[in-house]
């Protein structure tokens, strides 16, 4: 596949819309049980991190704290200006860190970290010392290839940045979303152009290797010409390494803050496809490369060449250059993976307070993954990373007959070629270059989970 050719069919776009995953995993965390117990996590941890195991894992840590509320946010976050709650929860990660050591029995070799939230950037320079101290504690970092933060500009200092350089973090990602202030106030985000331009010049003096944006179309009030000027900052004045490029799902029957925006405020559809075609282009041409459904990079950027040489990965922070097994997660509503087991953490504070008080591993529901599960996995990780599959490789590997065992989806897949999703060859598909920006219509093929009768309303519009 030429992944600099881009092929953006907004009548194929238009026809295909319909609401799917975004598999950052599979399955979906919404399939996780409450029926899946710490006691199945413990085994899991013990039968995987034996003495022999000397592989390098992920860790995440999720710092759910915010002085404001974004009102467009669905992410689990805590909003309050009291240092002395974040205090409180440092102490109970290190008691985390501690359960987790105890059964581990050994510092593991960390080969990514990442910090997400809420808004990671609201700890202090001193918090964020004491919390890498914790986990220099309890885990080796000293062959680390990526630390990772989430970034809210308008509080983080050149002094922060600094301390994050000292620290050995060599990546951040800034949430923009929107430069225009009418927007901004709409979502009650207000945040100058200033302090972003700020962070990343600081970045780039610091030596961070990749710099982030999230940016978010559909938001209320934007249209395509006030977004193309904010497109032009980012592209003239701003260039970050990575872009994520996210469509605003309106979810108000699961996301509460969405309540208070003005629904007779946001974009249509068709102005919503007018400003997403616009920023493809537009970043394309500026030579970022479309590495799939949301995000571009830099060709020179890992993301990039990752995409190029075939290990692109995806885990629960989206396009990776790391895959998400074995990732080790901490802090209230975390998502792990270990094994063959995925968990999610206690979702409020007293109850992940009270797990850890009881010397009990803070989770409130997960998942084992049968044989299907880890077969259906790998497939729609290869859809989503690489856009083609070869089913001839999968018989090999899972000892299955693909054509007899997948003859429902092989049915859908031949649907979705007729319409210029995706080509049929002799051992398996490609996915084409306009269907990249469906990707997950046809990731979701293979979701023995979806019903698309009951999930209408639980996953947001592919576009």
């Amino acid at each position: 596949m030429n992944y600099t050719t881009i092929d953006f069919d907004k009548e194929l776009i238009t026809n295909c819309q319909t609401n799917a995953p975004r598999y950052t995993s599979y399955p979906t965390a919404d399939r996780f049980t409450l029926d899946f117990t710490k006691d199945q996590q413990v085994t899991q941890i013990m039968q995987v991190f034996t003495t022999e195991f000397d592989e390098q894992i992920s860790l995440y840590i999720h710092i759910p704290f915010c002085n404001t509320l974004c009102l467009y946010c669905g992410c689990n976050k805590i909003i309050t200006n009291n240092r002395a709650n974040i205090t409180q929860y440092i102490k109970y990660l290190e008691k985390e860190f501690e359960l987790y050591f105890a059964l581990t029995k050994k510092k593991l070799s960390v080969i990514q970290l990442h910090f997400g939230g809420g808004s990671p950037s609201w700890l202090s320079v001193d918090e964020v010392s004491e919390i890498m101290t914790l986990i220099r504690k309890y885990f080796d970092l000293s062959n680390s290839r990526e630390i990772a933060m989430e970034l809210d500009p308008r509080h983080v200092t050149t002094e922060f940045m600094e301390n994050l350089a000292n620290e050995g973090f060599n990546r951040v990602s800034l949430g923009v979303q929107d430069f225009d202030y009418k927007v901004q106030k709409a979502v009650n985000r207000i945040q100058p152009f200033e302090d972003t331009k700020r962070v990343l010049d600081d970045a780039a003096r610091l030596g961070f290797s990749s710099t982030s944006i999230d940016l978010i179309y559909g938001l209320p009030l934007q249209n395509l010409a006030s977004y193309e000027e904010t497109i032009d900052i980012v592209i003239n004045q701003l260039k970050p390494a990575r872009i994520a490029l996210f469509n605003y799902a309106h979810l108000p029957h699961l996301i509460m803050p969405q309540t208070r925006i003005n629904e007779a405020d946001l974009p249509s559809a068709s102005e919503k496809l007018n400003i997403l075609q616009m920023c493809v282009e537009r970043l394309t041409s500026a030579g970022y490369v479309f590495i799939g459904m949301d995000h571009f990079a830099l060709p020179d950027d890992e993301l990039a060449k990752a995409l190029f040489d075939g290990t692109l990965q995806r885990n629960f922070q989206g396009y990776s250059t790391f895959a998400d097994a074995h990732m080790l997660s901490f802090g209230v509503s975390s998502i792990g993976f270990v094994g063959n087991s995925y968990y999610q953490n206690a979702k409020d504070l007293e109850s992940y307070y009270s797990s850890i008080d009881n010397g009990q591993l803070p989770i409130l529901r997960g998942m084992m993954l049968n044989n299907d599960d880890v077969l259906r996995r790998e497939i729609i990780i290869e859809i989503m990373c690489q856009f083609e599959l070869n089913f001839d490789e999968i018989s090999k590997k899972h000892n299955i007959v693909s054509q007899d065992y997948f003859i429902r989806e092989i049915n859908e897949l031949k649907d979705l070629a007729k319409i210029g999703l995706l080509e049929m060859n002799e051992s398996g598909f490609a996915v084409s270059n306009k269907g990249r920006f469906l990707i997950r219509n046809v990731a979701k093929v293979f979701d023995k989970y979806l019903n698309q009768n009951l999930d209408s309303k639980r996953y947001s519009k592919v576009i």
